[in-house]
């Protein structure tokens, strides 16, 4: 069994995810989430679809980009 990195529960069904060159171990995907998802910088949401994103700042929709100022972005329909 391995040890989740997000909520260190030892699970005999564990995956593992490897991101931006290190490798992760996770009980479920609600762990994986909440440890590698962006947060929107207006909401605090975690982003876990395509999200949209601006000079490295991340939002999880136009309304939360524009509260913060942010022009010309779209949301994918």
């Amino acid at each position: 069994m391995a040890k989740c990195d997000s909520c260190g529960n030892d699970y005999d069904k564990s995956f593992q995810v490897t991101a931006k060159g290190k490798s992760y171990t996770f009980d479920s995907f609600e762990c994986a989430i909440h440890k590698l998802a962006p947060t929107c910088e207006q909401c605090g949401v975690r982003i876990i679809g395509h999200g949209l994103e601006d000079d490295g700042r991340m939002f999880c929709c136009d309304h939360c980009a524009q509260m913060k100022g942010v022009k010309g972005l779209r949301d994918r329909v």
